[in-house]
């Protein structure tokens, strides 16, 4: 029954990214994958956190299904060599260097949130 779940999340989670997009509309700076991307890795580090508490199915269900289908590494690669592709280097290291740095600090901050949440 998992299975269900990560799928109608994992529709969620393309809906809401496509939604982003055409919000966001396009940029010079890819600016749709990069916030997914950011607020993806935060969520997830505070699923992943809190998924002691909650039931194996819901944890999974969210963190595959809803964020794995949110976040995008292929677009974030492709992009960045499109970028690199069109001599446009500046705004590809710019766009790779924050992808990754604020990735990493915004899943340590999704982790300490729900280290917090969990007192």
């Amino acid at each position: 029954m998992t299975w269900v779940w990560v799928a109608v999340a994992g529709a969620l989670g393309a809906l809401t990214r496509y939604g982003v997009g055409v919000a966001i509309g396009p940029q010079v700076f890819p600016w749709g994958t990069w916030a997914v991307n950011i607020s993806g890795s935060f969520l997830l580090g505070l699923v992943l956190t809190l998924g002691t508490r909650l039931p194996d199915h819901v944890t999974t269900a969210i963190a595959v299904g809803y964020i794995g289908a949110f976040t995008t590494y292929s677009t974030f690669s492709w992009e960045l060599f499109t970028l690199g592709r069109t001599d446009r280097l500046l705004v590809a290291s710019a766009y790779l260097a924050s992808s990754v740095v604020l990735g990493i600090l915004a899943a340590a901050l999704g982790y300490r949130l729900g280290r917090l949440l969990q007192s």
